[in-house]
C-alpha cells in the first residue's frame, strides 16, 4: 500500500494515458486536469524532464530566456521574452524557468532546465508514475492497451509525449561503426585529435563549439550548406549562440565546413577514413579522422505504434497527424511535445512552425488538452464574449503581443466568431491549418507571419459564406500593430462580417 501511495496510477483503466514526463508530457498534463480531463500519467524516467536529464551534451541550451523583461514574469506576456517556461494559469507558477538562472548567460543550462521543470511538476501537483517503461500497444474493442513494465493500462485514448530522444544515423556505409551524439565523450577526451562531425544542423554546430578548445581539426560535413537562423528566418536553426565555429570556419581557425554526402566510412589503425563526395563538383574527397560523431539527428521513439496501424514518413521518424496532432490513421492516439512538429502547419513563406522546441510545443498541448476535453469529454470551452467595439483593439493586441501568435507564427491563431444569436465570441487560440479547412460560422482568425524577406506582420483569415479569404496586413518597423493605420485597415477588412461594422 505504500508504493501505491508513493506511485501515481496502478495500472487499470483510465479515460486517457500520456506517456512521458518531459516538456510536453508535464504540460499535456497540466492542461487536461486543469479542464478536468481524468488521466493517468506513466514514464521510463526516474524524475521529470524527459531529454533535458542528458542533453545538450555541452549544457547550454538554444533558447533563450530573459530575466528582465518589459512585463513581469508572472503576466501572460512575460512569455514572449521566456521560451524555456512552461504555461500555467496560476501566475505563481508562471515564468520558473528565470528563478533558476545563475545570471552568466540568457541560455539556460542544462541542469538548470531540469530544475525548472522538476519544480513545475512539484509546484503543479502533476503526478506521474515514473519508472513505467511503455512496452507494447494493442487495440481490444473501444480500447487501447499499453503494456508496461509495472502492468497493462486500458483507456478510451492515448497521448504520446516520448519526445524526439531516440538516436538516429542514416544508412550509409559504416556509419553504424561510430558514435552517435547522444555518446559523446567529454571535451577532454578529444584533445589535440583530429575529430570529423556527420552533420551541419543543431548538435552538430553545438560539439564543434564545445570542441573547439580542445580538438586539432574539426570537420563538419553534410550535403548541404549549414543555414544560420539568422539567415532562414527561422527559430529551429542553428542559433547565434553556435555561430563561433562558423565564424572559425571562414577566418581558417581549425574548423571546416564541408559541403559533401558521406559514401562510407572506414576504420583505420589510427581512427577513420572517411570517403565523401563533394556537392558542388562531384569530386571524391578522402578525411583521415581519429574520432568521427554522428549528429545525424533524433527519431521518435514510436515502438509498436506502426504495426497497430500509425503512419509515418521522413524515413519512420514522425508520425502523420491531423492539425490537432491525432493519428490521421488511428483515430485516438496523439501526441504532444516535440512530436507535434510532424504536424507542420501552412509554412507560410517557408517558415517552419516552432512545434520541436518547448517555446511552441508548449501552446500546442494546450490546445490539444482543450481540443480533447470539448470532442471526446464534452466538456465545451470558454467562450468569453467580445463587446463589439472592442473587436479591433483584441485582435491588434493579440497580434502585437499574444505569445502564441508570436512563438507559432503562421501556425498558431486568435479566433473570434460573429453570431447573430451568440455575438460575438472569443473562441481561443485554434490552429491555422483548422481554421482554414474547417466549415463553420462567419468568424475571422489572426495570426503574425514572418515572410521570407524579413518582414514581420499579422495576417487575417476571413471567413465568409463558407470561404476563407487571406489578407495580409501591413507591417511596422517596431512591431506596433496597434496604430491607427492598423485599426483602419483591420476595420476595412471585417466590415459587415456577421453584421458588425465599426
Amino acid at each position: 500500500m505504500a508504493e501505491l501511495a508513493e506511485r501515481p496510477f496502478p495500472p487499470g483503466d483510465y479515460p486517457v494515458v500520456v506517456v512521458g514526463s518531459g516538456p510536453g508530457g508535464l504540460q499535456v498534463s497540466y492542461c487536461l486536469g486543469r479542464v478536468g480531463v481524468p488521466h493517468a500519467v506513466v514514464s521510463a524516467d526516474p524524475a521529470p524532464g524527459g531529454m533535458f536529464r542528458r542533453f545538450p551534451i555541452f549544457q547550454r541550451l538554444l533558447s533563450w530566456t530573459r530575466p528582465h523583461a518589459p512585463y513581469e514574469r508572472t503576466d501572460r506576456y512575460y512569455e514572449r521574452y521566456d521560451w524555456n517556461s512552461l504555461l500555467a494559469e496560476e501566475p505563481e507558477h508562471r515564468g520558473l524557468a528565470a528563478t533558476f538562472m545563475d545570471g552568466s548567460s540568457e541560455f539556460p543550462a542544462r541542469p538548470e532546465m531540469e530544475r525548472n521543470l522538476a519544480a513545475f511538476a512539484e509546484r503543479t501537483r502533476v503526478a506521474v508514475r515514473y519508472g513505467c517503461r511503455w512496452t507494447a500497444t494493442r487495440r481490444e474493442g473501444d480500447r487501447f492497451v499499453l503494456e508496461t513494465t509495472d502492468g497493462e493500462y486500458r483507456a478510451r485514448l492515448l497521448v504520446f509525449a516520448v519526445g524526439m530522444a531516440e538516436p538516429w544515423k542514416p544508412a550509409t556505409l559504416g556509419l553504424d561503426q561510430v558514435p552517435h551524439y547522444a555518446e559523446t565523450r567529454s571535451a577532454a577526451d578529444y584533445a589535440g585529435r583530429r575529430v570529423f562531425i556527420v552533420g551541419k544542423r543543431n548538435s552538430g554546430f553545438e560539439l564543434a563549439e564545445g570542441l573547439l578548445p580542445w580538438a586539432s581539426q574539426i570537420v563538419l560535413a553534410s550535403p548541404r550548406p549549414a543555414k544560420l537562423s539568422v539567415v532562414t528566418r527561422s527559430l529551429v536553426g542553428i542559433r547565434a549562440r553556435y555561430l563561433q565555429p562558423y565564424e572559425d570556419a571562414v577566418i581558417g581557425g581549425g574548423i571546416h565546413l564541408i559541403d559533401a554526402s558521406i559514401e562510407r566510412i572506414e576504420r583505420t589503425a589510427g581512427g577513420y577514413r572517411v570517403v565523401a563526395r563533394s556537392t558542388m563538383t562531384s569530386r571524391e574527397l578522402l578525411f583521415q579522422a581519429e574520432a568521427v560523431i554522428a549528429a545525424t539527428g533524433f527519431g521518435t521513439p514510436l515502438g509498436d505504434l506502426a504495426a497497430l496501424g500509425v503512419q509515418t514518413f521522413n524515413q519512420g521518424k514522425l508520425p502523420v497527424l491531423t492539425p490537432y496532432w491525432e493519428s490521421v490513421t488511428v483515430p485516438g492516439v496523439y501526441f504532444a511535445g516535440t512530436i507535434s512538429q510532424a504536424m507542420s502547419g501552412l509554412k507560410k513563406h517557408g517558415v517552419p512552425s516552432n512545434s520541436g522546441a518547448v517555446q511552441g510545443a508548449r501552446y500546442n498541448a494546450r490546445v490539444l488538452a482543450l481540443h480533447i476535453a470539448q470532442v471526446h469529454f464534452g466538456i465545451a470551452p470558454e467562450r468569453p464574449p467580445v463587446a463589439p467595439d472592442r473587436v479591433l483593439g483584441h485582435l491588434l493586441s493579440e497580434a502585437t503581443r499574444g505569445p502564441e501568435l508570436w512563438h507559432q507564427r503562421s501556425y498558431l491563431a486568435r479566433v473570434l466568431s460573429f453570431g447573430p444569436a451568440a455575438g460575438i465570441r472569443d473562441e481561443g487560440i485554434w490552429p491555422l491549418a483548422h481554421f482554414v479547412d474547417a466549415p463553420g460560422p462567419e468568424a475571422c482568425a489572426v495570426t503574425v507571419e514572418h515572410t521570407a524577406e524579413g518582414e514581420m506582420r499579422p495576417a487575417l483569415y476571413v471567413r465568409r459564406e463558407g470561404r476563407v479569404e487571406e489578407h495580409a496586413m501591413a507591417t511596422n518597423e517596431l512591431l506596433d500593430f496597434e496604430t491607427a493605420e492598423h485599426r483602419a485597415e483591420l476595420a476595412g477588412l471585417l466590415d459587415g462580417l456577421g453584421g458588425w461594422h465599426a
